[in-house]
């Protein structure tokens, strides 16, 4: 596990090494163990690693046999073993044990294609010093992040925004397309980042460029959700077990101490089921609780850990978290509206107190229907409301003062199909976005509305409309919240998370399991339910799901109101002519009355801590050094930047 970074310069100018030591050094907490540069004609790369695999020879970057192919990588291949053994046989002669050199030899020998046969997260930069072209690529699922930007006549790339915000010619201005959708889906959009012109590249897809020539990007992996009906119940569930421990085993290849993080959901439980099957050792098991028992799932964990004889470590979260929110906009890089980021970054920091890798059971809701947001949509779909009642639905609510009870019911029921599904995910409303955004940038923020484009991209899915949602949520929902949330909660401690569910022949079969196995009369993830009978408890599998939730609003209203407060209604807030006041008075005021608006709460919080750290610094930061727990300090060279 790594973070990369380098440029290329699309004039073939030299490029400035202190730029991409700079780059590197903001990402230190990415790879603390080692640090790797290359310079070429018109290119420089870098990487800072933590070793995972191959300890002694694993520097990057790594070379072919020539020096004429380098590459930087972060991530794991997990069949590299299988791979290296074919590209011997083809002659190609390996220097190291390392996964990361497996990349320069599939290059060489079948250029951009080689990504088709890894089967791991990744991602990396191959520069091919002949063709003087530049390779970026990630992994299918998006399990690991990739940013990259064309600042004048360089094309920049890193594993973290903050590491390309290093270059002084990257500007910081907002990318309001990009806002819009944060306050709309808790994240910015999948080919975009908050920074105008700054992009991520999507899962799935390279970039390939070339100096004198314009940077191009292509798809080279996409899931396609067919059922099939040829095979029985009993297949799917035997061969769910089969790739579900052949996944495992996969990602139990490490020389360094290894875990799992154990939450006591079915997802994470089974990963550690099979963990403990194929592990000769007791597994290192980590869980995150809460003293608010609503909120608090220790007992299902604690249940899994005894049954399973894990060496379990737990950790109760206090309201006291000051210090990590301040912590969190470093790490996260842009502003992000689940503060299931809080939790994950402490099971992190516990982890990483005995373990340098995770296994973690994220991806089983997307795969096999497991979020509540499917039944209640199945149950929406039979409603059959004639087009003259939902007018009077929507008129209705329009008349109710904001904050009634049953208005956002009204409102909801008078919208259909797709429109009536983004309905019930979205966090703020065109409506409530004119009262919470001042009117210039009200203006600019309506411009780059993408919610109709999000409508209309559901409305055109083929197919069964369960596999339609859960084809959106893993181009949407998992690789922008979920995995963006684990990389940089985990990377923060510097631990490795794998991620089993997600392994791409898993997802392909998860696909073809015919969508009335996946959710059966209101059951989610039945079929996955079945595979996992006989294995976990009963009480594990039969529980009712809970989200990664915390406890926010009891919070907001305790402890932290004093903070929410002087940071929302500050007169920095205030001075940046983005958000309203009044407005955010008025949501704290209903928040206090008992309205759960936890979201929207940590929505505006992350945002603002976000602009203080880095769209108010001075454009040219460079990191000092930190201490692992905190934010690395930064100093500006022109002048000071805010701490």
């Amino acid at each position: 596990m790594c973070g990369i970074a380098g440029i290329l310069t699309l004039d073939g100018r030299p490029v400035d090494r202190d730029q991409v030591q700079r780059m590197c050094d903001s990402i230190v907490h990415r790879g603390p163990d080692d640090e790797g540069l290359y310079f070429g004609a018109g290119v420089g790369l870098g990487m800072r690693r933590l070793s995972i695999i191959d300890l002694k020879t694993g520097h990057q970057p790594i070379s072919n046999e020539d020096g004429s192919i380098w590459v930087v990588f972060n991530g794991e291949i997990y069949n590299f073993k299988e791979l290296r053994a074919d590209l011997k046989r083809r002659g190609h002669l390996f220097a190291t044990g390392t996964d990361t050199e497996t990349i320069v030899h599939l290059y060489e020998e079948y250029g951009k294609d080689c990504v088709q046969r890894m089967r791991g997260m990744f991602t990396f930069a191959v520069w091919d010093s002949r063709q003087r072209t530049l390779l970026l690529a990630r992994d299918r699922l998006g399990i690991k992040p990739l940013y990259f930007a064309q600042a004048g006549k360089k094309l920049v790339f890193a594993s973290e925004l903050k590491a390309i915000l290093q270059l002084p010619d990257v500007e910081r201005r907002l990318d309001w397309g990009s806002v819009n959708y944060l306050f709309s889906f808790l994240s910015t959009p999948a080919s975009k980042s908050i920074l105008e012109g700054v992009h991520k590249l999507e899962p799935g897809h390279l970039l390939i460029a070339s100096p004198g020539q314009s940077w191009r990007i292509e798809s080279y992996w996409d899931v396609q959700f067919e059922p099939d009906y040829r095979h029985s119940e009993e297949y799917f569930v035997e061969r769910l077990r089969e790739l579900i421990e052949e996944s495992v085993r996969l990602r139990l290849v490490s020389e360094v101490p290894l875990g799992a993080f154990l939450s006591g959901g079915i997802d994470s439980s089974s990963i550690v089921r099979t963990m403990a099957g194929l592990s000769s050792a007791p597994v290192k098991t980590f869980s995150i609780g809460f003293n608010e028992g609503g909120y608090n799932e220790l007992e299902y964990a604690r249940l899994v850990a005894k049954r399973l004889g894990t060496e379990h470590h737990e950790l109760v979260l206090e309201p006291d978290v000051l210090g990590i929110i301040d912590d969190l906009p470093w790490y996260l890089d842009e502003p992000f509206g689940d503060p299931s980021a809080i939790p994950t970054y402490m099971v992190s920091k516990l982890a990483s107190e005995h373990v340098t890798v995770v296994l973690s059971g994220d991806g089983g809701d997307e795969l096999f229907a497991g979020y509540d947001r499917y039944a209640v949509e199945e149950r929406e779909r039979a409603y059959r409301i004639p087009s003259l009642v939902r007018n009077g639905l929507r008129l209705m609510a329009e008349m109710m003062p904001e904050g009634m009870k049953g208005r956002n019911f009204l409102r909801h029921f008078s919208y259909t199909g797709a429109e009536r599904y983004m309905d019930s995910l979205t966090l703020f409303s065109h409506e409530e976005k004119q009262k919470l955004f001042q009117p210039e940038a009200f203006r600019l923020l309506r411009e780059q509305d993408s919610l109709p484009s999000e409508i209309e991209s559901l409305s055109k899915m083929n197919g069964n409309w369960l596999s339609g949602l859960q084809y959106l949520d893993l181009k949407s929902y998992l690789p922008l919240d979920i995995l963006t949330k684990v990389d940089r909660m985990s990377m923060a401690h510097s631990i490795e998370v794998r991620v089993p569910l997600l392994d791409h022949k898993l997802v392909e079969f998860a696909a073809t399991i015919p969508p009335e196995l996946k959710l059966r009369r209101g059951i989610t993830k039945d079929i996955f339910k079945r595979a996992m009978r006989g294995l976990l408890p009963d009480e594990i599998i039969d529980r009712p799901k809970k989200g990664f939730a915390i406890p926010l609003g009891s919070w907001f209203r305790g402890k932290l109101d004093r903070f929410v407060r002087e940071l929302l209604l500050s007169e920095t807030t205030r001075r940046r002519g983005i958000l309203s006041p009044p407005y955010i008075e008025k949501i704290l005021q209903l928040h206090e009355r008992g309205r759960n608006l936890d979201f929207q709460i940590w929505t505006l919080i992350s945002f603002e801590l976000w602009c203080r750290r880095f769209l108010d610094q001075s454009p040219i930061c460079t990191v000092r050094g930190a201490p692992q727990d905190s934010p690395p300090v930064v100093e500006s060279r022109a002048q000071d930047c805010p701490a």
